[in-house]
Parts: C-alpha cells; structure tokens; sequence
C-alpha cells in the first residue's frame, strides 16, 4: 500500500470506446506493467486477429473475455500518480453488464467517461452518466479518445464535447465541475505528456487533470458500517466473516452488532490478507471473528457496526429512484429484487410519492400512477426480507441500491430516510 491518499476510479463509459485500452495505457504509463508484458499482449492479439487490442488485454486477462473482445467482471487494478494512489474500477460498457457497472461506479469516488470522438454520445454514454451521477460520483473528467481516429480534428473535439455537456445538464451533473481532454488510448496522445498532435489544445493531459482531482475524505468519523460478503469457518479459529469496511473502524475488543440477524458480541481477532491487524479502517477487506457468533447466525447481506450503533434495519424506506429501462410501466405493488450493499432482497414498492423532472430534480407530479423508463420518482419501499440500509445523506456508502429484474438492472437509487422496525 502506498502512503498516498488512495482513490477508487471508475472508468466508465459505451461499449468499445476504448475504456479498457485507455486503463491499460494508464497502467503502462505509470509503470504499473511492464513493457514485456504488453509486448506478450501484443503478440497473443496479433495472432487472434485482434491487433490494437494489446492494451484492453492487460484489464481483460480472463481468457473468456478476450475471446469475446469484450470486458465483464470488474477488474481491480492499481496505479500510482504524484498525488494519488488509485484503484481503477474497470466498468464494463455492454448492456447486460450495467448490474457491474453499478456495483463499481458505487464504490468509486471520481470517474473518467470515456467518449470516442468518431461516435459521440451514445446509448451507455447516457446511462452511465445517468447512474454516475445518481450514485454519487463527485467529479468526472471526459476523456475524448480516438482523436486518432478523427486526425486530430479541434471541430470534432468540440462537438464531442458540447455533447456530452448537454447530457451532463440534462442529468444535472455539475458540468463545471468536469474536465474534458483530448486523447487517443491507442496511440498514447495527451495521457502522460502532451501531444504534438493536439497543439490547439492547453489544458491539463490526462495524468494531470487526475492529479486535481479533489482528495476523498475517509468516512472514519462515521460509525463502523461492514456489509458482510460471505462467512466461513476455519479450523481453529471458528466463524469468520469477510466483508469490505465501508465507513468506521474495526479492533479487537469492539463490541458488534449484526444486523438483520440481530446477533453480537466482541471481536477477537481481526485479519487482512492472512495476516493479524490490530485495527482496520474504510476500504479494508477484512476477516474477523467474533466471541459467541456461529456460522449459522449470520450471512451474507448482514451489515456490522458498534453494538452501540448498530445498522439501521428498514420496515419501509423512502428513496429516490430513477428507472432506466423497463419493458412497460411501473406501479404501486411491483415487487422486483433491490441490491444494496452485498444484500439482495426482493421489496415492494408501496407507493409512488412523487415524480420528478430528471433534468431539473423539481417536482413533475405528486402520487402519480406510475412510472415508466427515463422518469425519476419518490418511492416508499418495504422490504419483504428484512434488510439493513442507511439513508444516503448520513452514511452514502450504504444508501444506494440498484433494482433489478427478468435479468436486468431497471433501476437505480438512493435512500432519502429509513423507518426502522
């Protein structure tokens, strides 16, 4: 680990606009892969017939994804900067990945979209964006790649631009906050040094604009928040559950509470990596245990925190909702499956509160009878399971969710208040 402040970055952004040849580039860039490594990436595209994809491969290493030319997990890679020590959190472009795309663009503090200059805004342009902003991304800069592509053209560029300026209005992303650069992944224009090709251009390369970006403050102050991802035992140890702190810290000695399996008591030990820590903080991937707990009194989708404060467990929630593909209409009733956290609980929506204008975030419409795609909306929910969830403005880590069904993400949101059982 390095002593920098750390960053998650979600790269995202429409399928086949060079994401994966752009974070390959960065982490060539930074010295985070070796020359030899591409060159082996080089070769292995070449004789696939896929050559210029030596970049993507360095992200894509499962060998499905490189047969399909196509980026499905989320990959986890790392590289430094002066200021920063990030952790790229590789959003995959195609529809049926989105449900990833959730789950990486909910961990990330800041995001780059990358937009190819020879096709503008496209369909994911929009619904990453859409979910970047409903998710809580703070601050995005818009990498305009392929200029390649375009020779380099300054018009094209500022089309792009003005493109997705006008979609960040329309989801009222702040477009002042973002920062746009001209780039080719492919050839290495603007990413580490600045590009002879680009002379029109004088703002930041793209290493720099990621240099600005403001510095995350870890929610330690707030109380200890650990959604549990699995439980195992292990031999002379007994109960171990893992799971990522979100917000708080975890010691020996700590009194904790499962919720909403409402059992307790105070952890011994506490490990990372195989190896006993004496304390863990946000980020952490941890393996605990705890004096009295069994295997069969928690499970996955249970949240940790202070005997003291523990997790909010939800009768209904109110939160705000935007639906970003449904086949037909959305109302009062309609029982889909909500993923919050490591959580997944089928929930019914009882009522529509209000309907809102997404571009403005005004009210449209009070009670309306439904909703459909593209609306966003105030919703009161009531899990059918129970289910620990926080309201987003005092712990954001656990207030977003994302709604799916038949196979898809239909939804996406954030929790305004809980009303606790």
């Amino acid at each position: 680990m390095s002593d920098k402040p750390h960053q998650n970055l979600a790269i995202i952004g429409h399928v086949d606009h060079g994401k994966s040849t752009l974070v390959g580039r960065l982490l060539f860039e930074t010295g985070s892969v070796p020359e030899h490594v591409i060159e082996q990436h080089r070769e292995e595209a070449e004789e696939k017939g896929k050559g210029g994809f030596e970049f993507a491969y360095v992200m894509d290493n499962l060998a499905e994804e490189r047969e399909r030319g196509v980026t499905i997990d989320i990959a986890h890679q790392e590289f430094d900067t002066d200021e920063f020590y990030f952790t790229i959190v590789d959003c995959p472009g195609h529809r049926d990945f989105v449900k990833n795309m959730i789950t990486g663009a909910s961990q990330a503090d800041n995001a780059v979209l990358v937009v190819a200059a020879d096709d503008g805004v496209a369909p994911q342009t929009r619904e990453h964006v859409f979910l970047a902003r409903t998710l809580g991304i703070g601050e995005l800069i818009i990498a305009v790649n392929k200029m390649d592509v375009v020779d380099y053209s300054e018009d094209t560029y500022n089309e792009v631009k003005e493109q997705v300026g006008n979609l960040l209005n329309q989801v009222r992303f702040n477009s002042d906050d973002a920062t746009y650069v001209p780039i080719s992944a492919f050839e290495g224009d603007n990413i580490a040094e600045k590009s002879d090709n680009t002379s029109w251009y004088d703002g930041d390369i793209l290493l720099e604009a990621l240099n600005n970006l403001p510095a995350p403050q870890p929610p330690t102050d707030a109380p200890l928040r650990l959604p549990i991802q699995d439980v195992y035992t292990i031999s002379g140890i007994g109960t171990v559950p893992v799971g990522r702190i979100e917000t708080g810290t975890l010691n020996p000695g700590d009194n904790v509470s499962f919720q909403p399996s409402d059992v307790g008591g105070e952890v011994k030990t506490v490990e990372m990596h195989h190896e006993e820590v004496d304390g863990a903080g946000p980020g952490d991937n941890v393996g605990f245990n705890v004096r009295g707990v069994g295997k069969d009194d928690i499970r996955r989708g249970d949240v940790c925190g202070p005997a003291d404060n523990p997790p909010k467990v939800a009768e209904t929630f109110q939160a705000q909702v935007v639906v970003m593909q449904h086949p037909s209409v959305i109302t009062a009733g309609y029982t889909p499956v909500f993923h919050a956290h490591t959580a997944q609980v089928a929930c019914t929506i009882e009522s529509i509160d209000q309907k809102l204008d997404p571009a403005s975030g005004e009210v449209a419409e009070e009670n309306p009878d439904f909703i459909k795609s593209g609306d966003a909306a105030i919703v009161t929910v009531r899990p059918q399971k129970p289910l620990s969830i926080e309201p987003s403005s005092e712990i954001p880590e656990l207030g977003s969710f994302a709604v799916r069904d038949m196979g898809q993400t239909i939804a996406a949101g954030k929790v305004l208040e809980v009303n606790e059982r």
